[in-house]
């Protein structure tokens, strides 16, 4: 029992160890996954998921593969097909049957199987999925069209993949690849239309839950993951593998729909999904058995170049021809096709069933398969972010501030950064503070930006922003304001003045700090103590510190009344100074303040 308890607890820790080494270290978190996850299982043997989980290895892995798909599904609007529906739609049908030739042919050639395993083979490598699509992504930061069109084309391939598998391993049951074809078309439409229409019931039954307020709200998200797990086990029930569809069409159904807020449900499935796949790809690692010789092989190791070099190519050249994509989005489109955990269960399923139906040669898949999981996974992790930035389809680096309010001061400030590079929107209601920053030279959205169209309308314009500053005068604005944008920049960059002095000790008690920004500056820092200062005469002033005039010589000159904002470093990397993170900047940085005038 202990041994049990000890190995599932390591498999959590280790996961989420990886990802956050892999935060701190800047690399893709599937890398980190996999490596730890052969560290721990085949080459120390501290892990062996196999004798901790047994029969419920494959059941685990299928409930999880179709929440991350669930999730997956939530970041699916249909409202981004206006523009991409005829690339992903190509991409989603002729790409997908190019692959599946291509690769089928390359399996008989390379790696000597027969018709109907490299069929079966070839129909499950159609599959990339979520688990590696979105978190490689997240580390390279695409921009917008190119980026919608692979996730579309990662989340909704998972189930035609593992659809189409299904179909194969089904007519080499029946009798022989040749007698047995004749199951697929039908197979597949039955399965498109049962998953479907599983998925959409599900969706409008959570829909019809909320809107009527028959759920609490701390059960919002619960209850939705019942649905998910209940709508993948009927589908699949009525037309196996459909399920995967069915929970994908469900997320899709509900971030496209506009009767109700899902956005409990979003949060808790992307915390979910970090779980599940950083447990999900140490299991996948810890079970590799590192002695079959069709790891090293110089076949499957062709077979991998040529699904890289040559089958996703080709596949997206076909796909994108004559399409609004330019050469270099389409070059990245063709550098990202990883594989994942889908691939591995759905091979793994299926060699089991062939091996008992006396097909031995079959147990060679499963090899084969996680040869091309961690050979994409690493080639296309290493070298696809190098080639987005040489593209230059990555968004630049998000070191750009959004401002939320734009008095005189923040202007003044906001202009000295620009002034070093710094990336920065000004978003106010007040008119003339809009045409103040305009003129500054700075971009500006102008309207409430606490409605749900401002938030859409403003989410167009930041690219390379990373951080947000509520600086308007009114405290409830900035709160409120700091909890609407939650959803597009994480809780640690985001910031908003101190309260008033004469309410702050009521606002922070009723206030949560998980509903609030980090405070800025520091507590005196208040919008009407610098509003004060600034028209009494006080500057916002950059300062190089120098070996000679350094931070202590500052404070001497300007004495206790001046108020570190924010500090640049010569990477040109911003220190926004904190209640919590006084300032302590170091000779040549630049200091930006506000002073009193020198005499």
């Amino acid at each position: 029992m202990e041994h049990l308890l000890i190995g599932l607890a390591s498999i959590v820790v280790l996961g989420i160890g990886a990802q956050w080494l892999s935060w701190r270290l800047r690399m893709p978190a599937i890398l980190l996954l996999l490596v730890v996850g052969f560290v721990a299982g085949p080459v120390t043997g501290f892990l062996h998921p196999d004798e901790l989980l047994g029969d419920l290895v494959f059941p685990i892995v299928s409930l999880s593969v179709a929440v991350i798909l669930f999730e997956g599904g939530l970041s699916l609007n249909v409202a981004e097909l206006r523009d991409l529906g005829r690339v992903v739609g190509r991409l989603l049908t002729l790409g997908a049957l190019i692959t599946w030739v291509l690769s089928t042919a390359f399996a008989m050639l390379l790696l000597d199987l027969s018709g109907g395993l490299a069929l079966l083979l070839g129909a499950v490598l159609i599959v990339t999925g979520p688990t590696v699509i979105v978190p490689l992504l997240r580390h390279i930061r695409p921009t917008p069209r190119v980026g919608s069109a692979v996730k579309w084309e990662g989340i909704v391939n998972d189930p035609v993949g593992a659809i189409l598998g299904v179909l194969v391993f089904e007519a080499i049951i029946a009798g022989g690849i040749e007698a047995g074809l004749g199951v697929v078309v039908p197979g597949m439409m039955r399965a498109v239309v049962v998953g479907a229409l599983t998925g959409l019931l599900a969706a409008g039954f959570v829909v019809l839950l909320l809107h009527r307020h028959w759920i609490p709200d701390y059960l919002e998200s619960p209850v939705a993951l019942a649905l998910v797990v209940m709508a993948y086990a009927v589908s699949n029930r009525l037309q196996m593998e459909s399920g995967l569809l069915a929970v994908t069409v469900m997320g899709s159904a509900l971030a496209s729909q506009k009767r109700v807020s899902v956005r409990q449900i979003v949060e808790f499935k992307e915390n979910l999904r970090v779980l599940l796949i950083a447990a999900l790809f140490i299991i996948l690692a810890a079970r590799l058995p590192l002695t079959d010789p069709d790891y090293f092989g110089a076949g499957s190791l062709l077979f991998l170049a040529a699904l890289v070099l040559v089958v996703r190519p080709l596949a997206v050249l076909a796909a994108t021809w004559r399409s609004r994509f330019n050469w270099r989005e389409r070059v990245f489109i063709a550098a990202m096709a990883p594989r994942g955990i889908v691939a591995a269960a759905i091979v793994s399923v299926f060699a089991l069933g062939l091996v008992d139906a006396g097909r031995e040669e079959a147990a060679r898949l499963v090899p084969l398969i996680f040869v091309v999981i961690v050979g994409t996974v690493g080639v296309y992790g290493i070298v696809t972010p190098i080639l987005a930035r040489l593209l230059r389809v990555a968004s630049p680096n998000a070191k750009g501030m959004l401002f939320i309010g734009g008095g005189p001061w923040v202007i003044e400030a906001a202009t000295l950064l620009k002034d070093l590079g710094v990336d920065l929107v000004v978003a106010d209601s007040n008119w003339q503070n809009v045409s103040a920053a305009r003129s500054a030279g700075l971009r500006t959205y102008h309207g409430n930006v606490l409605t749900e169209g401002a938030l859409e309308e403003i989410e167009l314009q930041l690219d390379g922003i990373g951080r947000f500053l509520a600086l308007t005068p009114n405290d409830e604005v900035n709160t409120l304001a700091t909890v609407h944008f939650r959803e597009l920049f994480d809780s640690s960059r985001m910031y908003q003045l101190p309260p008033e002095e004469t309410e702050r000790e009521r606002r922070q008690r009723g206030i949560p700090q998980h509903l609030r920004g980090r405070l800025l500056f520091n507590t005196d820092a208040t919008h009407a103590y610098i509003s004060e200062r600034f028209r009494g005469g006080a500057i916002i002033k950059r300062t190089r510190l120098t070996d000679e005039f350094d931070y202590d010589a500052f404070r001497e000159y300007y004495g206790e009344r001046a108020v570190p904002l924010f500090s640049v470093k010569e990477s040109g990397d911003i220190v926004i100074h904190t209640t919590t993170a006084p300032p302590s900047p170091k000779s040549g940085q630049t200091l930006i303040s506000l002073v009193d005038p020198a005499d």
